[in-house]
């Protein structure tokens, strides 16, 4: 036995209801791997979370490599799927929020957002590899930031330093006195709070699904002992009814990433401020 042994019941596979062993509840240690490859301690290591990125980031552009690489006018199956998807955010996204004149320099930004974010969702559900990526904060936050920094470039690019702080203030000289409070609280929003709920957004909803998929999965296996059988049945059925679930999630996910992403674009090219 180890001397830690609330590790040893969270990865006990041979733990069940009326063993006299406790519910082998998920937490942070299920979000935590040991590094594939290098040293922890030095912090330059490989592990599971990077390879499903970097798998991930390969199939993507495989997938895109391959639908595209002879185009035909008449399109087959592939050819038509990635042009499906490519079109749905070229048109439902980034025409919408943007409009077509400013925002088709923009496209291929965000059909790799979407689809990216969306494969490092969709890894929550693919056997063996069972883990959103982007349960990780540090993944989302980095394109987060990659958003802020395009944000912040595009609207000094467009309306120089004092249009700059009048868009991040939100100056309207119709707010009267109330006008320095709303400045101060708009700057802050926006320079400060803004990457941040992007980032969190993506990041807790991710967390969240995997969690309670985790917690049904486990409780399935646990129950599975004596009468505890019939309550195992449910927590199974809820399993695949949230696994059904998270796949909408997942989607919508990357969906109101990039939505936000052309709303923060659309933001930083308006004449109106």
């Amino acid at each position: 036995m180890s001397a830690d042994p609330t590790q040893v019941l969270a990865f006990e596979t041979d733990c069940h209801i009326f063993d006299g062993c406790g519910f082998p509840a998920p937490g942070l240690h299920s979000f935590l791997f040991e590094p594939l490859w290098g040293d922890g301690d030095s912090n330059v290591y490989f592990n599971k979370t990077m390879l499903l990125a970097l798998i991930g980031s390969i199939v993507i552009v495989g997938f895109f490599w391959a639908a595209f690489r002879k185009p035909k006018v008449v399109p087959g199956k592939l050819q038509m799927i990635a042009e499906a998807g490519y079109d749905f955010v070229r048109r439902g996204v980034v025409y919408e929020t943007i409009g077509k004149k400013e925002g088709e320099k923009y496209v291929p930004l965000i059909v790799s957002l979407f689809f990216f974010v969306w494969m490092m969702n969709l890894w929550s559900i693919i056997p063996l590899a069972q883990f959103p990526v982007t349960a990780i904060i540090s993944y989302p936050l980095v394109l987060a930031l990659i958003v802020y920094v395009l944000w912040v470039s595009l609207t000094f690019k467009r309306h120089g330093f004092v249009g700059f702080f009048k868009n991040v203030t939100g100056y309207d000289k119709s707010l009267g006195p109330v006008l320095p409070l709303a400045m101060v609280i708009e700057f802050f929003s926006n320079l400060l709070v803004r990457p941040f709920t992007h980032a969190v957004r993506l990041f807790a909803n991710m967390f969240a699904g995997h969690t309670l998929l985790l917690l049904f999965t486990i409780a399935s296996w646990y129950l599975l002992n004596g009468i505890g059988i019939a309550y195992a049945g449910v927590s199974f059925i809820m399993t695949l009814v949230m696994t059904a679930f998270e796949l909408f999630i997942q989607a919508l996910q990357a969906y109101v990433f990039v939505l936000l992403t052309c709303t923060y674009i659309q933001g930083a090219l308006a004449e109106n401020h």
